[in-house]
């Protein structure tokens, strides 16, 4: 009995474990996303002022 309660807190264990990963790699790309629309929004920003001294 006592094996079992061990390997079943172990599969608990490694099942928080892959969820707490899973959880961190959402959160890194959503930064990531969050960082690249921000770099695209300033290099717009830039053509436009590029742009505005042209004329």
């Amino acid at each position: 009995m006592n094996l079992q309660s061990e390997a079943l807190s172990r599969a608990q264990h490694d099942a928080r474990l892959g969820e707490a990963q899973q959880q961190r790699a959402e959160q890194h790309l959503a930064h990531q996303l969050r960082v690249a629309r921000e770099a695209e929004r300033r290099v717009h920003q830039a053509r436009l002022a590029i742009a505005r001294s042209l004329i």
